[in-house]
């Protein structure tokens, strides 16, 4: 008789075992592809801005300088030491008002020597001029006497002619008589040549020195404002702001001695950073703030140096200048490049470089949650910035500085 046997059966602990396993290597892999957990940021704290459309002003902005438009300079003109100091920094002065006396003995020598020089050339020239003029005198008393003697051999020829004729005299006393008075009319010639030329010469020998006069008038005239520079003197009105001198220095030709400036019309300086002056032409419009109050100007000059990587900008400021407004005075200035109509733009993020691309987190909708978005930025003013590509209007865009965040691709904000 044939006895069933039983089937045996797999412990269900083995079954067990092999789904737990299972549904372990499912979950790695699970766990394996997802993403990190988005960071939490405080969305209250976050500098945020809305994409707009419209007109975009491009500006730069730079620090500077209230600066004269005119600036006088006075300097030395021949060495000396300073005797007296008759003016402040601070002083308003006027032309003619004096400032410094100098003092150096061998200036005053030069232009005694010098006025030595003229005295005795202009006593020459009297001296010279009287003997001139009496050779002169000489030898026109000389060409009458010659002449009156040519006269009288020219009568007493004619006259030994006609009684040569009549044969009352010898054929060679009438030829001794034409003789005498063909030698006494070349003589009268060369009397009367030699009186032109000593005529001529007169002038010529008058002028040379008279000539030579001028040029030591010249020189003492000269020497003469070296003496009378030595007493410096205020060349325009304005107000005295720079005297750097003390009693007994010396100062050397060409050494600074004072500064006078027109306090009532000043111009600003400005120090634009190098990537941002390329933009910048003469007769753009620009606004001076000084603190006290808003000037409007024009720019006026752009210095084709750079220094310390920033260009100096001159605006000439037009209108009523603020209370307080004076030399040297820190202002900050601003310079209007152009109108933008029409476009995208949004204020400046915390970095990225006009022209570039830089990754910024778009605010999602209902604003719990921020997804970095490629942008592509245009040109840039102070605070704004143009958007070429990867924003729409009214997209709002994280503007704070997110670079701890690189490697997300979200964060949510609570």
């Amino acid at each position: 008789m044939d006895i069933p046997r039983a089937r045996k059966s797999t412990p269900r602990k083995y079954v067990f075992g092999g789904v737990a396993a299972l549904l372990l290597t499912v979950a790695s892999v699970a766990v394996a592809r997802m993403e990190p957990a988005a960071p939490r940021l405080d969305g209250s704290s976050m500098w945020t801005d809305t994409v707009k459309r419209g007109t975009m002003l491009r500006e730069v902005r730079g620090p500077g300088t209230l600066v004269p438009e005119q600036v006088r300079w006075i300097s030395a003109t021949t060495a000396g030491r300073v005797e007296q100091i008759l003016a402040q920094p601070g002083s308003t002065v006027v032309p003619g008002t004096p400032l410094i006396v100098l003092s150096n003995a061998d200036v005053q020598r030069g232009a005694l020597e010098a006025q030595r020089q003229l005295v005795g050339a202009e006593a020459e020239r009297s001296s010279l001029a009287a003997t001139l003029e009496n050779q002169r005198l000489t030898q026109e008393s000389a060409v009458a006497t010659v002449r009156a003697e040519q006269r009288e051999a020219a009568r007493q020829a004619a006259a030994n002619h006609e009684l040569a004729e009549k044969g009352l005299i010898s054929r060679m006393e009438m030829q001794r008589s034409q003789d005498r008075a063909e030698e006494l009319a070349a003589r009268l010639r060369v009397e009367e040549q030699r009186l032109r030329f000593l005529t001529e010469s007169k002038a010529q020998q008058m002028a040379a020195q008279q000539t030579q006069i001028d040029r030591l008038r010249g020189l003492a005239t000269f020497q003469e404002g070296y003496v009378n520079s030595m007493r410096v003197m205020a060349g325009t009105d304005g107000v005295l702001r720079e005297l750097p001198l003390q009693e007994g220095q010396w100062v050397t030709p060409g050494s600074p001695l004072a500064v006078i400036v027109r306090p009532g019309r000043l111009k600003a300086q400005l120090r634009i950073p190098e990537t941002q002056a390329r933009d910048i032409v003469v007769g753009q419009p620009a606004r001076i703030d000084t603190r006290n109050g808003i000037v409007s100007g024009v720019v006026a000059r752009i210095d084709p140096a750079v220094q310390d990587g920033s260009v100096t900008v001159d605006v000439a400021l037009q209108g009523e200048m603020p209370r307080g407004a004076r030399p040297d005075l820190s202002v900050d200035g601003v310079i209007e490049i152009e109108r933008l109509p029409n476009v995208l733009h949004l204020d400046r993020p915390a970095y990225g470089q006009p022209g570039g691309v830089v990754g910024l987190f778009k605010v999602e909708a209902g604003g719990r949650t921020a997804v970095r978005t490629d942008v592509r930025l245009g040109r840039s003013s102070v605070n704004t910035v143009e958007i070429v590509s990867g924003l729409r209007e009214g997209d709002v865009v994280i503007l704070a500085d997110m670079t701890q965040w690189d490697k997300s691709q979200k964060v949510r904000l609570r």
